[in-house]
């Protein structure tokens, strides 16, 4: 049986998550109108034209497959595509992917035709617990991340665990970090290694998401305490952008997060014995732990975009203690640079 996690959202746009093994064979009793399914190439085959096949007069579309494709000019074809299979403001775009493919599909069904309906099916583990809630949707700049979106709140979103049978362990793990991370902000159990084992993914999925509805429905548009679930995002953002995508998000995010209690401590909010702590969870994971060639200059100078930073002045998610965040403005960027530069000199 599914589990159900209601959230309330403003304006009245209140959805249920519904997570549970076999939901992606009752996709069809959530649509409106025509349904238009939005994958990447690599899920096309794999997921998207069986589920295509179950609903009635439904089309898929396909985009790319990777980070560099989460761009506006993805989005600029995603609405080309949708008026070629005839999608109208009664329809709804079904999200069918991992957090590049739900963002990226649920930024057009934001904005075509000013807005339609949209399903999130999370197919990775990183996309399950973090991106498929709360409604944030949007595409890359080329000066940084997320820099172009909106809120659009899905009318529902359909985790099936079973899905997770086919994700390579990389994927995997990159999906553990921002469990980590929620770990870190308000379920210190889930940071039990007995836990993370693929068989046990529906309560790992149904606890990280609790904890992001829990924040979210606080403060849907990231006014105040949402900005707690950036922890370590600060640091994974520039090195995206350093790197150019060659890092995988959950890698620069399982860094970020070592570099966040390492920051913390630096500044006497933490004892180093937790940045220790974190950063054993996240090596046992398999996720890096150290920059390795990464230049600190250039890692400070891509987060100047990051979102959270208000007029040239840096913001940072720390950590006072075990589930204890809070905001640090104004870091010292020497204190950070110190920290980036131990990060990548010991091998």
């Amino acid at each position: 049986m599914a589990d159900r996690i209601r959230v309330a959202a403003p304006n009245g746009d209140d959805y249920d998550i519904h997570i549970g093994a076999g939901m992606l064979e009752q996709v069809s009793s959530f649509i409106r109108g025509k349904a238009v399914i939005i994958t990447n190439t690599t899920l096309a085959p794999l997921y998207g034209e069986t589920l295509a096949s179950r609903l009635p007069d439904a089309a898929v579309v396909t985009m790319l497959d990777g980070e560099q494709y989460k761009t506006l000019e993805t989005v600029s074809q995603l609405y080309a595509d949708l008026v070629a299979v005839g999608l109208d403001r009664s329809g709804t775009v079904i999200a069918l992917g991992g957090g590049v493919v739900g963002d990226t599909a649920g930024f057009a069904a934001a904005t075509y035709m000013r807005g339609v309906n949209l399903i999130q099916i999370p197919t990775s583990l990183l996309a399950m617990v973090d991106s498929s809630v709360g409604g944030k949707v949007g595409v890359d700049l080329p000066q940084g991340k997320n820099l172009v979106g909106a809120f659009k709140q899905p009318n529902a979103v359909l985790i099936d665990p079973d899905v997770l049978a086919t994700l390579p362990d990389r994927e995997w793990r990159c999906g553990m970090a921002e469990l980590i991370k929620h770990g870190l902000l308000a379920d210190e159990g889930l940071l039990n290694p007995d836990l993370w084992t693929k068989d046990n993914a529906a309560e790992l999925v149904r606890r990280a998401v609790q904890v992001k509805v829990d924040v979210v429905q606080q403060d849907p548009y990231e006014r105040g305490i949402r900005a707690h679930l950036n922890l370590g995002h600060t640091f994974a953002h520039a090195i995206e952008r350093v790197t150019e995508y060659q890092w995988l998000h959950g890698e620069a995010v399982g860094v970020g997060l070592v570099a966040a209690v390492r920051l913390s401590a630096a500044l006497g909010l933490c004892d180093s014995g937790l940045a220790e702590e974190v950063e054993d969870v996240v090596g046992n994971i398999g996720l890096p732990t150290r920059l390795g060639k990464l230049d600190a200059e250039a890692l400070y100078a891509a987060m100047g975009t990051d979102k959270k930073w208000q007029a040239g002045h840096s913001r940072f998610v720390l950590l006072k203690g075990m589930c204890q965040p809070v905001i640090a403005e104004d870091v010292r960027k020497e204190t950070v640079i110190q920290i980036l530069r131990e990060m990548a000199d010991v091998p």
